[in-house]
């Protein structure tokens, strides 16, 4: 029966993908006046898709790895670590957050 509600959400979250990279496409081939076909969009959430599902997995492994049963902002960081640019626009993320949350506890 698990499995069952698995797939449900699984199938839920692949349509609202497909229906956010229908849109993001749709606006790009307006802008280009180009033509974007179903199947392509298809193709594109499918591969979308394993690429999330693979991140998930690797998250999940840091976060084991570590001990915690949360992932963390760490553990994010770690798998962004051979991606240079993607790294620092994520650390950048991290410590103007990390910079705010301080500053709100800091006039409590």
């Amino acid at each position: 029966m698990a499995d069952d509600g698995e797939d449900d959400t699984r199938e839920r979250l692949k349509a609202a993908l497909w229906f956010a990279i229908g849109k993001m496409a749709d606006e790009e081939t307006l802008k280009r006046n180009r033509n974007a076909t179903p199947q392509f969009i298809g193709s594109l959430t499918e591969l979308v898709m394993a690429q999330i599902e693979a991140v998930a997995i690797d998250l999940e492994s840091f976060s084991r790895h570590a001990g915690r049963t949360t992932v963390t902002t760490d553990d994010v960081l770690l798998l962004a670590r051979r991606n240079e640019d993607l790294h620092g626009i994520i650390k950048d993320f991290v410590d103007q957050q990390k910079a705010a949350k301080a500053k709100s506890s800091a006039r409590r």
